[in-house]
């Protein structure tokens, strides 16, 4: 059969088209059918790579009983995840306070005008170790709301109180004593042995990372860099990491980055490769460097859409095989390898026993065979070794790939190509930002308005104050990286639209438009799940627009942001370091560096060249063709008729040089007289 998700756009949607499950998509329809026929709504939340989410599917939603049970005791919705943050955010906050905890799949039951008042997460096919199986909850959530109708408006009616955000106002303005408080806190939930924050399961945390390493700069303290390296070199080494493909796989099961959950998401990798940029911009260390760019072939080769944007993500399982694509034996070492089997065993840790399943081995880098990697000889025959499991794993069963755009998503990548590429002197890179901005800004803009979702040249729904945020964000790095004027135009014109579209009243700002179709609550994000959130993304631009301007309405709004929610910075870091990035710029003695000259002139790419050669999350940069429109270019002028670059703070400029090695003290230094 097919249900009412045959028309949907999003592969996590049309996955479940031919379910015996009469699902709706989220709409008004549902809601009216609902009420008409006077029952509740069972709400099923997923996303396309998650494993969790197929096993319930083929347990539940493809069995014929339970379907026929859901059908005839729910109108039954199915959400992608991805697609609509905002259902996503609320239900799972109630989730989470009726569970106590959350996750996906998530199934809420709802009354027919949408407001929660029993959930939870995966649920077996039946009855099994203590636990009630889904047909027992079926049942139990529809007998609730037709016998004790008045339980079930209670239980709703503290819900929705729970989830209306209280109001926003007030606040102090950031200190370096409170990002001092943020980090000792972080410092504390570092697993020193083994990288990372906390214990199993372990999730990459690189807002966290990112956030540290600007505060080793700004300190010059070695603790927090150390926390870093530990984790980057941890991560990197383990399963978490593709070592045949490359790319990070979305969190591991264990505490010592052993065996991932292996689906890999878009926004993980956008945000570990500035991680690993930034710490090869500090130590010059060419295997971080290995990682930004190994992370980046794989995207370029494996999630690049031919419309210029990128894929979602991939899933975990192959013909429902989990990792099955990603893990070796001995025996395929030897199938595909020959001679060189046993030393791709011992560099990648393959035994006969495995880590994994039915004896395959996730594979690692053991910390053992640094050394003898260190030898150019062994590092030459690892490439080769690499590159002959790469091509023998493409006959392998390949996993599924959600190939949705989602605009913060891309947005994300685009300003990690865009940054690498500038840094490493990679144009190619440069390149695929290039084309990625221009796919987003002519197939995801309609009217003015973003949008937040692309399949096969549909798209559709408005985007969130995340994929404003993130878009506008993403265009002050390129145009950072290229001195093409338009992407700062663009990303003002984004800054002005979050601002005005989707301030609240209440204070802060929502993560939906004001003039969107309202939930049971407008939801406000502030913890980083799983990226950086609108609030955090929008406070940074905002202030790095600032810096390009000098134009205070830009600082004020930052702070109007920040103000109210710096508590959460000091109590809770790891939940909000996307928000503590903001505030660390914010009170960071912030360098505005103009660059005039013949933008393909050697001697102004040298001066280029140089600033982005160094690792410095305090700084803009204007150059190319901006004068008359990026107020930090004007009244620039050329010196001796060569290129020139100013660096400035607070507008007022130190003596503009033309010699990069001249310009490579100035930032090494602090800004001194003003010219």
């Amino acid at each position: 059969m097919s249900n009412r998700l045959a028309a949907e756009t999003s592969p996590y949607l049309l996955q479940h088209a031919g379910n015996p499950v009469d699902w709706y998509p989220w709409g008004d329809d549902a809601f009216a059918a609902a009420r008409a026929q006077n029952k509740p709504v069972l709400l099923s939340i997923g996303y396309s790579a998650c494993h969790w989410c197929h096993v319930m599917a083929h347990e539940s939603f493809e069995n014929t009983e339970t379907a026929h049970l859901m059908n005839e005791l729910f109108i039954n919705i199915k959400v992608d995840r991805e697609e609509r943050p905002d259902v996503d955010t609320i239900y799972m906050r109630a989730v989470q306070m009726i569970a106590g905890h959350g996750g996906w799949p998530m199934t809420v039951f709802l009354t027919p005008d949408g407001t929660p008042y029993f959930g939870g997460t995966y649920f077996p096919p039946e009855d099994r170790h203590g636990l009630s199986g889904f047909p027992t909850i079926l049942r139990a959530a529809a007998d609730a709301y037709r016998t004790k109708p008045s339980d079930v408006a209670d239980v709703a009616e503290q819900m929705r109180a729970k989830l209306v955000v209280p109001a926003l106002h007030g606040g102090e303005d950031p200190t370096d004593p409170m990002l001092d408080v943020a980090t000792q806190q972080l410092l504390t939930q570092v697993d020193w042995q083994n990288g990372g924050f906390g214990h199993a399961p372990k999730f990459p945390q690189p807002a966290a990372l990112d956030f540290l390493l600007r505060r080793f700069h700004r300190s010059g303290d070695a603790q927090p860099l150390e926390a870093v390296l530990v984790s980057l070199d941890a991560m990197a080494r383990g399963g978490l990491y593709d070592h045949v493909g490359g790319g990070f796989h979305r969190y591991t099961v264990d505490g010592e980055w052993t065996v991932p959950h292996f689906e890999k998401m878009l926004y993980d990798n956008a945000q570990l490769v500035p991680v690993y940029l930034h710490a090869f911009q500090l130590s010059g260390q060419d295997r971080w460097r290995t990682v930004v760019e190994d992370t980046l072939d794989y995207v370029a080769r494996e999630m690049r859409l031919s419309a210029g944007g990128f894929a979602s993500s991939q899933d975990a399982d192959a013909e429902g095989v989990e990792g099955g694509f990603f893990v070796w034996t001995r025996h395929q070492l030897r199938d595909v390898l020959g001679d060189d089997a046993s030393f791709a065993a011992e560099m990648y840790g393959v035994t006969d026993s495995g880590n994994f399943d039915d004896g395959a081995t996730v594979l690692s880098r053991p910390r053992s065979g640094r050394s003898m990697l260190e030898e150019p000889a062994n590092a030459d025959r690892l490439a080769s070794v690499r590159a002959r499991m790469l091509e023998a794993r493409l006959t392998r069963a390949v996993p599924g790939r959600d190939d949705k755009v989602l605009t913060s998503w891309n947005a994300m990548m685009l300003g990690a190509f865009a940054e690498a590429g500038a840094a490493l002197e990679r144009s190619d890179y440069v390149d695929i930002a290039r084309a990625a901005a221009d796919f987003l800004l002519t197939d995801l803009m309609s009217d003015g308005r973003v949008l937040r979702t692309w399949r096969d040249g549909n798209a559709k729904i408005h985007g969130f104050l995340e994929d404003v945020g993130h878009l506008a964000n993403a265009l002050l790095t390129l145009y950072e990286a290229t001195g093409t004027t338009g992407y700062f135009v663009h990303a003002r014109e984004l800054a002005e639209l979050a601002i005005a579209d989707y301030a609240d009243p209440q204070g802060g700002f929502s993560d939906t438009a004001a003039s969107e179709v309202p939930l049971i609550v407008r939801p406000h994000s502030i913890e980083d799940l799983p990226l950086p959130t609108g609030q955090s993304v929008l406070a940074l631009v905002c202030l790095r627009l600032h810096a390009f301007t000098a134009k205070q309405h830009w600082h004020d709004t930052a702070l109007g942001i920040l103000r109210p929610l710096l508590r959460a910075v000091e109590g809770t870091p790891l939940a909000v370091a996307a928000l503590a990035i903001a505030a660390d710029f914010a009170t960071a003695p912030v360098r505005e560096i103009a660059i005039v000259g013949d933008a393909t002139a050697t001697a102004t790419r040298e001066l280029i060249g140089t600033v982005w050669s160094r690792f410095d999350p305090h700084r803009v940069l204007a150059w190319g063709d901006g004068a008359g429109t990026v107020p930090l270019l004007e009244q620039r002028g050329l010196r001796d008729g060569r290129a020139t670059a100013y660096v400035c703070q607070d507008f007022v400029c130190n003596v503009p040089v033309t010699d990069p090695g001249e310009l490579r003290r100035q930032l090494a230094g602090t800004v001194g007289a003003a010219s």
